[in-house]
């Protein structure tokens, strides 16, 4: 009776999945939070579930099942070396750079194996947080302080947040190390193996999420005002409408181009990340081709079975959750711009959030990390979401309080930590973000 209990679990997720993502609201023309909240599930769903949750799913599956105890407890358990154990955490979510939703799995995955709970946080905050390309494109947008702001807080926020849910749970993380009992592991596989086996997935991980929001472009003009002059402007959009494209060069000046003038947008290759987004599909089919080839070799059919099986548990305990927070946050705060579509209102009007977080005060500053904590940005987004604000009247110290409260926390986000470390330390952990951020807010804005 338990794989028929499974099997109707999987049919109702993939039924409201494909729900989801074929919602055809352009046939409604009424509007509201409701409406946003179901624009905001179904672009969760196409842009999210497939190419992001799903490679993590099965990387945190096979942390589970494949790595073994010794290697988390060593290195990010509740005994380890701080500076080992910290270095580790931030380090880790920093490569990765995925979104707030994400890093779930993953976060579950070393979590449930034993890694302490200071390390896990740092970790869990590393991954959405220090991201190099929104960092980057932060400083490109934004201005070069917020991205240097953004930088310095992102990488000293992962550590100072780990330091403190350790310092809070103390008493828990000593009972906890010495509750766990090493067994003595024997790996069917050398350890080159494992890792490149993690490589892999984490490669495809990676690049099929490859700068989706805010990529290098280069917008090729031709003839503007009938002249037979053709020249290029290469860099990334930061903004677009039906009659104007907003495109900040490689040095950081913003050009203001008519759509009229504009022959052609495309992805431009002449950099490191420009190059690795036009060839991206390639190199996502080349770590495919080695994965299969992996599995096909080294694992056990057992094995896989384990693998497989560890991977959907965590799914089917997150995804529903996932799904509601999204829906939650869509009726509150409505759904962001997409393709032939303005971004929306919830219940939460905009000009109120526009009204809030004006000036450098305390209020200005708590109020942006509350409402970035609780929102949801997809990865890079919230630059050009930033951008529009700021041009609204949005101050700095508030834009760096939503920059470190916003990408590494969100309603889903929040609902799924509570399921794999309790009420208690979520609290903790949410307090100690919004805190942060607006102190940091308050210090940045203050100063610059």
């Amino acid at each position: 009776m338990g794989w028929k209990k499974e099997m109707i679990k999987l049919t109702v997720i993939v039924a409201v999945f494909l729900v989801c993502y074929f919602l055809p609201l352009e046939m409604f023309d009424f509007g509201g939070p409701v409406m946003e909240a179901l624009y905001l599930v179904k672009w969760y769903a196409r842009e999210h579930v497939l190419l992001c949750l799903i490679p993590a799913f099965f990387i945190a599956g096979a942390i589970a099942v494949f790595v073994s105890q010794n290697s988390v407890m060593k290195y990010l358990g509740a005994g380890a070396k701080k500076i080992v154990a910290y270095s580790v955490a931030s380090v880790s979510g920093a490569i990765l750079a995925v979104c707030s939703c994400t890093v779930l799995p993953l976060f579950a995955g070393i979590y449930r194996l034993g890694a302490g709970i200071g390390p896990a946080t740092a970790f869990l905050y590393a991954g959405p947080a220090i991201n190099v390309l929104a960092i980057i494109l932060t400083a490109r947008v934004l201005g070069m302080e917020l991205g240097i702001a953004r930088a310095i807080g992102a990488v000293a926020f992962s550590v100072v947040i780990g330091l403190l849910m350790h310092l809070v749970f103390r008493k828990e993380e000593k009972e906890k190390a010495a509750a766990v009992t090493m067994p003595d592991e024997h790996p069917p596989r050398a350890l080159w193996q494992t890792s490149l086996f993690f490589f892999s997935m984490v490669a495809i991980l990676v690049f099929a999420n490859w700068a989706r929001s805010g990529d290098i472009r280069a917008a090729i003009l031709c003839c503007p005002n009938g002249l037979r002059v053709t020249h290029a402007v290469e860099g990334t959009i930061s903004d677009s409408d039906d009659q104007k494209v907003h495109i900040v060069d490689d040095d950081g000046k913003e050009h203001v181009i008519a759509r009229n003038e504009i022959r052609s947008i495309r992805e431009s290759s002449n950099s490191v990340p420009g190059w690795i987004s036009v060839y991206r599909w390639s190199l996502v089919g080349l770590a495919g081709c080695g994965l299969w080839v992996m599995i096909w070799r080294w694992f056990r059919r057992s094995e896989l079975k384990e693998w497989v099986s560890s991977s959907w548990g965590l799914g089917a305990q997150m995804l529903p959750l996932l799904f509601v927070g999204v829906i939650v946050a869509g009726l509150l705060l409505g759904a962001p711009e997409m393709e032939g579509r303005e971004p929306g209102e919830g219940l939460i009007p905009h000009d109120w959030v526009h009204w809030a977080v004006g000036g450098n005060s305390f209020m200005a500053n708590f109020f942006a990390s509350v409402a970035g904590a609780f929102m949801y940005f997809a990865t890079l987004t919230e630059v050009p979401i930033l951008r529009g604000l700021m041009d609204s009247g949005m101050g700095k110290g508030p834009a760096l309080a939503l920059l470190l409260a916003g990408p590494a926390l969100s309603l889903p986000n929040m609902l799924v930590i509570r399921s794999v470390m309790g009420t208690k330390k979520t609290v903790v952990y949410v307090v100690l973000v919004i805190v942060m951020a607006t102190a940091s807010g308050l210090v940045f804005g203050t100063l610059f």
